[in-house]
């Protein structure tokens, strides 16, 4: 009997751990890299609406967390972004308090990626090390972050776009780093959603609910995407009515590059224009969805859900349009950005909800 009882200070075998208290502990600190990630997306647009995305010229990985800490060693760094096009061209005769300001924004969005990196890592290895992580939630939890190395290397892939011959960067990687910035934060919810209890409903009762919950996260992610191609191409700043749009609901000249693919990436009318229908597509399905699972499953969590859901997404589609109609307001358009991560996660833990959650085991 003696050899089960586990010695003063040893790790506690998993058969014998309270699994709730563990699932409990890394749900609190998924919960954490969830807030940690929504503020990264938004400080990355406040670095794009800035301008401040190729302040810094270099990818230092490590080196970088230290900023100038001189007078030579802002003068250095001046001086190599005063090599690229975007000053040249743009920005030409800037001052190095001018060069100051942009600078911080771009180091602090490099710097929280780091501490997302330290924040998701070191807490992994403890509870992995501790035994606090079941088996099977090994391979996704490393999966979570393998992805967040490849969006490190996404970001200055990015950057890189902008260091020669543009004066930005290319509208495809900005729209490709935001985009697999909100991947990791989906994949983050619906670990986390799936080590929760379960939420109650009869899951044959819910189960016509999961096509269209399915379809409204696709399409939050179609949204997101464009989104990131009218950040790209400062499109919000063009075609500032609504709901006509150059005068009309659809206009004359949109789709008109040849071939027509390029429109839909490349076109500022037609990025726009994109934007604007799927906003719209979003908006009915959600509102569809909302009245789905009230016909189904009137007074469940999951019609709640989705109710709350419905309203999210009208809320995100009218900041959307104050955003447009005012061209563009720095803290409209951060708070438009803030709201789509929130769709999102929204989104995505409702269509967990709607399965039954990670059973408990070893």
């Amino acid at each position: 009997m003696t050899d089960s009882i586990p010695m003063p200070g040893s790790i506690a075998p998993a058969a014998v751990r309270d699994r709730r208290r563990d699932r409990a502990m890394i749900r609190t600190w998924l919960g954490v890299v969830i807030l940690m990630i929504v503020a990264m997306i938004v400080v990355g647009g406040a670095t794009r609406l800035t301008n401040s995305g190729l302040s810094i010229t270099e990818w230092k990985p490590i080196h970088g967390v230290v900023p100038p800490l001189n007078a030579a060693e802002w003068q250095e760094e001046f001086d190599k972004y005063r090599q690229i096009p975007q000053y040249q061209q743009i920005n030409k005769g800037m001052s190095l308090d001018a060069f100051k300001s942009i600078f911080w924004w771009e180091w602090a969005h490099r710097l929280l990626g780091r501490l997302i990196g330290a924040v998701f890592f070191l807490p992994l290895v403890f509870f992995w090390v501790t035994g606090r992580i079941e088996r099977k939630l090994v391979p996704p939890l490393v999966g979570l972050f393998v992805l967040g190395g490849l969006q490190g290397a996404v970001g200055w892939w990015m950057v890189a776009s902008g260091l020669v011959n543009r004066v930005d960067v290319s509208q495809y990687r900005l729209a490709t780093h935001l985009t697999l910035a909100c991947v990791i934060l989906a994949a983050t919810v619906w670990i986390r959603r799936g080590l929760g209890a379960d939420d109650g409903d009869a899951r044959d009762r819910v189960a016509p609910l999961k096509g269209m919950a399915t379809f409204l996260v696709v399409l939050v992610f179609v949204q997101i995407f464009l989104g990131g191609l009218v950040a790209g191409l400062d499109a919000g700043f063009t075609y500032n009515t609504w709901p006509l749009m150059d005068g009309a609901l659809i206009p004359s000249r949109v789709y008109a590059y040849e071939p027509a693919w390029r429109s839909v990436f490349e076109d500022v009318m037609t990025v726009q224009f994109d934007h604007r229908m799927v906003a719209y597509l979003l908006l009915v399905a959600a509102f569809i969805h909302a009245f789905q699972a009230f016909r189904v499953a009137p007074g469940s969590r999951a019609a709640r859900r989705a109710r709350f859901l419905a309203l999210l997404v009208i809320a995100q589609a009218g900041i959307g349009v104050m955003t447009l109609l005012m061209v563009v307001p720095i803290d409209l358009a951060l708070t438009h950005q803030f709201g789509a991560a929130v769709v999102l996660i929204a989104a995505v833990a409702h269509r967990r909800a709607l399965a039954d959650p990670i059973p408990i085991t070893g």
